[in-house]
């Protein structure tokens, strides 16, 4: 169960996970060691999932986005096993959601340039026979990247 210091560790967390336990001690009013005992907690039950950094796509020379509706060509469950696997095969692949609606998963892929992109869609969708089809939008400007929840 997630109390209010756990929600006031993970509101700080989430926003640096660079933080000292020293300096999140100071933010919630704990001990260092309480701190550290509820972020193990946290860690183990999943709460807190990964601890990641947000990098800039052009610093790595990835500086293209596209947001790609995917549609399955038939819903199966195995064919849905499968697609999910490949897609957390691929490193393209940053975020991906099985969805709701007239498509059957989202994903956000990034891109070296427009060559990169098509050699990806020709590799990974025309030659899966499990796609029906997919529509890709270009992202122009990103406006946030976060996975910052309110708690």
């Amino acid at each position: 169960m997630i109390d209010a210091i756990d929600r006031k560790i993970l509101h700080h967390v989430q926003r640096d996970n660079l933080l000292t336990s020293a300096r999140l001690s100071e933010l919630v009013g704990l001990s260092q060691t309480s701190v550290q005992r509820r972020l193990a907690r946290l860690r183990a039950t999943k709460a807190i999932e990964a601890d990641i950094a947000v990098v800039s796509p052009e610093a790595v020379g990835r500086p293209l986005t596209m947001l790609i509706a995917v549609e399955l060509a038939r819903e199966r469950s195995d064919i849905i096993d499968r697609f999910k696997r490949a897609v957390r095969e691929r490193a393209e692949v940053m975020s991906a959601y099985y969805v709701t609606g007239e498509t059957d998963f989202m994903l956000i892929v990034s891109a070296k340039d427009m060559q990169d992109y098509e050699a990806f869609t020709r590799d990974f969708f025309y030659n899966n026979p499990d796609i029906k089809g997919f529509k890709t939008t270009v992202v122009m400007d990103r406006i946030k990247a976060s996975f910052t929840l309110p708690v």
